[in-house]
Order: C-alpha cells, then structure tokens, then sequence
C-alpha cells in the first residue's frame, strides 16, 4: 500500500541504471503538473533508507515541480528481490533490454546470483538472461553512459554496432570513438546507421570527417552514395564491393603490421610467399587502380 514520503528520503542510487528519456519526461511533467502523480514510485526499505527502484522521470518531474511529498510503495527490504521484483514485471514497467541486462548484471555482480538462480527466479530460460548479461560486457563504460543519458539510442547500440563488434571484429574503442562522435546529435537510427556503415566500413578521409564533428558533410556524402549504388548494375555492384574489400584489407593489414607480434616461423615461410605473390602484382594493381580512379573521377 502506498504511503507519503518526503522525497528527500529516496536513495537514488539506481537512477544510471534507468534510461533517460527527456521527450517522454517533458509530457510526464506537464501530466503531472495537472494531475499529480498517479503512480506510486517503488523502492526497497533496507539498512534505514529507501532505495528508489522505479519511477525516475516522476521523481525528477516532482524536483523540477518542487513537490516535495510523494507517493511510494515498498517492494520489501531485500535489494535483490526488489530487482527481481522490478524485472518480473518488465513487460508493465516498460523496460528496455538494455535497462534488464543493467539490473541482471547487478545481481549476477553485487549480489553474487548466478545466471539459473536469476532465470528461476524470473521464470525466465537461462538463455534469457544471458543475453542480457553478454549485452553489458560487450559495452564499454563510455557508450553505456552516453547511452542511459538519452544521447545515443539503445537500438543503433544492439542492432547496429554489436553486429559489427561481432562480424567485423570491431573493437570497444573503436566503437567508443563513433558514440562520442554522433552522441547528442538527435540523429535518427537510420542516419546512425548510415554513419556507422561508413565510418566502419568507408574510407579514412570519412572517418576523419565525423571524428571532427563534420556529421552533415558525412550524411551528404553517404546518401549521394547510396542513391548512386542503388542505380548501379549487378556488375558494378559487384566491383563496388571488391573495391571495398580490397580498401577495407589494405587498411587492415597496414594497421596489423605497425604493431606486429609475429613470431613463429611457419608464419613467416607461409608470409613470404603470400607477400611476394602481392608484390608482383603491385605494378599492374597500381596500374589499373589509377587509371580506374581518373576514369571514375571523369565520369
């Protein structure tokens, strides 16, 4: 049952643990400012405090507001079975996958749960939760951040950057670096994933371009790309692509040799054939590629 409380009293602790949202604050607010709060905010009693778990934005709105006395409910005084509590109802509270993967690795973390106990618990597969708990070691501290503050969007992190962390072999910094470039730009997903195909995928001259915070002259140039591939034949298509891979390796061999680890000799006897193969086809590879590029840069 619900009691008054001054807010004052609220540990917040898990406040970064819950997606920040200011379009969907901005209407609670004005809700709240005719209505009062409906909804209780929902916490745990333990070790003389109250541990806010749920109801963030209506907290936040209550402080812009200056209401200082608000309605909350107890989950009980077991931080964990507040967790559980507050998963278990997921599907109502509206959390997102990643505000799940936050609170299971808090239990699998702080509360020493293991990943059967969690899934009995919510009555969820083990499969389930360790999708979750795979999602937060893949993130870096950095994207999360940005991330739970509202300025990168949760699915261009799941859908988009993950796949090329997988696939590609992309690694956390390099994926750090593209979140704090385009972070904050209220930039659609499409356009993210726009941006991310190219900055991972494009040239160094593009990456340059939106590292420097040029995202505009990035889109632009991206767009007119991908109108022109779109009208492209199935040939063309297919030596667009060659080219890309041929660009994507070069770049990619440049970048393993400056900080070279190789040590066996087997390596080096299989090595010094490949190598030389590739240098005897540097002059006519170099050749074609100029003269591609002039006919290219003409038409």
């Amino acid at each position: 049952m619900a009691e008054q409380i001054e807010i004052s009293s609220l540990d917040l602790r898990y406040e970064g643990y819950r997606l920040k949202s200011p379009g969907a604050e901005k209407t609670l607010l004005a809700s709240i400012l005719e209505n009062g709060i409906r909804d209780p905010l929902l916490g745990v009693d333990t070790g003389g405090c109250r541990i806010l778990l749920d109801g963030f934005k209506r907290y936040r709105c209550a402080i812009k507001l200056h209401i200082s006395i608000v309605p909350y409910g107890s989950l009980g005084d077991d931080e964990a079975y507040g967790l559980i509590e507050l998963l278990r109802a997921s599907n109502a509270k509206g959390l997102s996958i990643l505000e799940q993967a936050r609170l299971i690795d808090e239990l699998k973390t702080v509360h020493q749960m293991g990943t059967a106990e969690i899934a009995g618990l919510l009555e969820k597969s083990k499969a389930w939760v360790s999708v979750r708990a795979g999602i937060i070691k893949e993130m870096s501290e950095g994207v999360s951040r940005q991330i739970f503050r509202g300025r990168f969007p949760v699915y261009s992190f799941i859908y988009t950057l993950r796949p090329f962390m997988r696939i590609n072999g992309v690694k956390k910094d390099d994926i750090d670096e593209f979140v704090r470039s385009v972070a904050g730009k209220n930039l659609s997903t499409r356009d993210i994933d726009l941006l991310a195909h190219g900055y991972f995928k494009g040239p160094e001259d593009l990456r340059e371009q939106i590292r420097n915070g040029h995202i505009g002259w990035g889109l632009e140039r991206l767009r007119k790309s991908a109108q022109a591939e779109g009208k492209c034949t199935e040939l063309e298509r297919e030596t667009l692509t060659v080219l890309e891979i041929t660009l994507k390796y070069m770049q990619k061999f440049i970048t393993r040799c400056r900080v070279s680890r190789f040590k066996t000799g087997a390596f080096y006897a299989q090595a010094n054939l490949l190598s030389g193969g590739i240098i005897r086809q540097l002059g006519p590879f170099s050749k074609a590629i100029r003269e591609f590029y002039d006919q290219s840069r003409q038409a």
